[in-house]
């Protein structure tokens, strides 16, 4: 095969390939819509970390080419600056600096002094993080504690007394990580991110589908009671399997008016074992915090009536493909893979562990909850039960 010519992408092309990672699609998908390999297309993505970069433009009292070309025949003509100044409606120091600048009446060439302004106008503003350093060793010290920058940026607004200097955006927090060359945070705290990677990707690149296996006498979601779907009361909670490798497992539980997550450890997938290991731990809530269970359409709830029967908890199905039905569960077992990535052998953690990781979430202050934490949440529900 005969080697390509190395080519720059034009603009169109870029444009092309930003509309398409945005949308989601893969390095190789928009590769080869542009006949480039996937290489091209990641060296163009990389150097701004995935984040499309805002559009330049001119301001609205620059200089334009077309006055910049009257400026060079007037130099041409021998017209002095004063009178080229009147012809553009400038004051004469604009013009004195344009033609100084750009070589002076001998040299001064309208084409070339457009594009030196241009090229002069690219200086980036300086990032926030990157002038006060002190919120910037305060936005590190959280993203080691596994915060979201959603997360950091909410707690910086509550506690900052409505002080601009010491709030910080989610989005800089982002751009900072993913954009090096700002200079503010160092690229190894990418790793305390929920899913860890050189570039952001689309919210669009991934979509879970749901291809399990059919169950029988399902309740179906829509026939939950409002009290449910409006998280006005808590009690009510979703839950799902999370996969690792070598077919271990466990089950994680969120309660949808509070976040609040639980992890129980199972041995295995098959019905019988997983609920044995509800029933198990539904008999550690008080009744009042466990009233309905809502569940993906896995085999492993084949055996749902057992459990309603030893719990006295109904069990509500999503539709088929329809996983985002429990959309808390599914947003945590995201969460939960920056602790236990695809692959892990999960049988290896210890109860102890799983509690662990818990907690972590738990603390966590979330912008649902007002930037509240779930074991605050919780601990109010409990309180009002005893």
């Amino acid at each position: 095969m005969a080697p390509r010519l190395r080519r720059h992408l034009t603009d169109g092309e870029k444009a092309q390939m930003w509309e398409r990672w945005q949308r989601g699609e893969s390095l190789h998908q928009i590769a080869r819509s542009l006949d480039r390999r996937h290489s091209s297309i990641r060296r163009v993505l990389v150097q701004t970390g995935g984040i499309r970069p805002a559009p330049r433009h001119r301001p609205l009292r620059a200089l334009t080419l077309a006055e910049r070309e009257e400026i060079s025949r007037a130099v041409a003509l021998g017209e002095s600056l004063r009178s080229v100044a009147r012809q553009l409606h400038r004051p004469p120091s604009t013009i004195s600096r344009e033609i100084h600048r750009n070589g002076g009446r001998v040299a001064y060439r309208a084409s070339q002094a457009d594009q030196c302004a241009w090229d002069r106008a690219h200086r980036p503003k300086v990032c926030k993080l990157r002038k006060h350093r002190v919120l910037a060793k305060l936005v590190a010290s959280k993203l080691q504690l596994e915060w979201s920058p959603m997360q950091i940026a909410g707690w910086l607004k509550q506690r900052s007394g409505g002080h601009e200097e010491q709030q910080v955006s989610h989005e800089t927090i982002y751009r900072s990580l993913f954009i090096q060359a700002r200079g503010a945070l160092k690229k190894e705290l990418l790793v305390h991110l929920r899913r860890s990677r050189a570039m952001r990707r689309s919210r669009h690149h991934t979509q879970k589908t749901d291809n399990h296996g059919q169950l029988t006498d399902m309740v179906s979601i829509r026939e939950r009671p409002a009290e449910v779907a409006d998280r006005a009361v808590p009690g009510h909670w979703e839950g799902d399997l999370l996969m690792g490798s070598h077919h271990s497992q466990i089950a994680t539980l969120v309660e949808r008016r509070t976040r609040y997550v639980m992890l129980v450890k199972v041995t295995g997938k098959d019905t019988q074992t997983v609920i044995d290991a509800l029933i198990k731990h539904a008999h550690k809530l008080p009744r009042e915090l466990y009233k309905s269970l809502t569940w993906d359409r896995g085999k492993e709830m084949a055996d749902h009536q057992r459990f309603t029967l030893a719990t006295d908890i109904q069990v509500y199905f999503c539709d088929p493909q329809h996983p985002w039905q429990r959309g808390s569960n599914e947003n945590t077992n995201g969460l939960l893979r920056q602790y236990f990535p695809k692959g892990t052998d999960l049988s290896g953690y210890s109860r102890a562990k799983l509690d662990a990781v818990a907690r972590r979430l738990n603390e966590r202050p979330r912008q649902t909850l007002n930037f509240e934490t779930p074991a605050e949440r919780f601990q109010q529900c409990v309180a009002l039960t005893g």
